[in-house]
């Protein structure tokens, strides 16, 4: 495939940037301008608008971007219909997804496409991960060897959707992400494990190319949503995996892990009641995940001292 930047000389662009935003008005220009700058520019920006009831659509006409094109789709609830939506619409033969609170800089196409020419099909850099109350945190995703799927499966998500280009081609293959509710908040996890059992050969490219906004959990219903969207994750994946005792243990660990994470969203939240009893339930799967007891003294400690909303 040739990689040409000049946008005015190809009809097809060489990459579709696949962009699903709800209501999202006050981070969307960042988004879409940290596309616009980027050195590369032989791309299109495919927006698929969740009926938002903000200024979405007007800041999109705003830019007056001939490669932006912008579709109001109604995804009910579940993010993977817009990314479905999304690569229905695309023209590129390279897909990359960017959710519309994050932002991408300068060289990011331009070094991962560099990638695709040694004939790889999925390509996730670095990213900085940024909130409003703490310094940013630089994220390296992979290695390689982390993105098999028993290393997916037993060792939690290490690939970033902001973060990735992939082929169209295997996407399509594949099916696109999954729309089944109980993926919801996890369909990319789930994406990726789908990716790691077709023989696809992903690299991480070692270098901070974007930016990955963390929004406060304002709402326990969002980390019981996400715990019970990874569950069913690798409830499904599991399968795809030998029936041995071992593997047995692993998942009920796996589980555990998953649970003990909701416990420290929540102890985050200042809501340390609900993280003990997120702990005790992490316990009851799996007495062995160790780091579990220390965060139920400490919850239980916060919760004495009315630490706790």
């Amino acid at each position: 495939m040739m990689l040409n930047s000049n946008h005015q000389r190809d009809e097809i662009p060489t990459v579709s940037v696949i962009i699903p935003t709800y209501n999202h008005a006050k981070y969307l220009s960042g988004a879409l301008q940290s596309v616009i700058n980027q050195s590369f520019t032989n791309w299109e920006a495919v927006i698929i608008n969740n009926y938002s009831d903000d200024d979405t659509v007007e800041i999109v006409a705003k830019f007056n971007e001939p490669r932006f094109t912008l579709f109001n789709f109604r995804n009910e609830g579940v993010i993977a219909a817009s990314r479905n939506e999304g690569l229905r619409h695309a023209k590129a033969p390279i897909i990359a997804f960017l959710d519309s609170d994050d932002i991408w800089y300068t060289d990011k196409l331009n070094r991962c496409l560099e990638e695709f020419k040694n004939g790889v099909d999925i390509v996730c850099h670095g990213e900085n991960w940024v909130s409003t109350d703490s310094p940013p945190r630089a994220m390296f995703y992979g290695p390689v060897n982390r993105a098999s799927h028993k290393n997916l499966l037993f060792r939690g998500n290490c690939i970033s959707t902001s973060a990735t280009l992939l082929r169209k081609d295997l996407l399509n293959q594949l099916g696109g992400f999954d729309e089944d509710q109980t993926f919801v908040t996890a369909e990319d996890y789930e994406l990726w494990m789908r990716l790691s059992l077709s023989n696809s050969k992903i690299v991480f490219v070692d270098q901070l190319l974007g930016e990955y906004r963390r929004h406060d959990q304002n709402a326990s219903s969002s980390v019981t949503r996400h715990l019970a969207a990874e569950i069913a994750v690798i409830n499904v994946h599991i399968k795809f995996e030998s029936t041995s005792l071992f593997n047995k243990f692993r998942a009920r660990h796996r589980r555990a892990k998953a649970i003990y994470s909701a416990g420290r969203t929540e102890m985050r939240g200042g809501r340390n009641g609900l993280a003990i009893l997120f702990f005790r339930q992490a316990i009851l799967q799996s007495p062995f995940f160790l780091r579990t007891y220390v965060a139920t003294i400490l919850a239980m400690r916060n919760h004495l001292l009315g630490k706790s909303k």
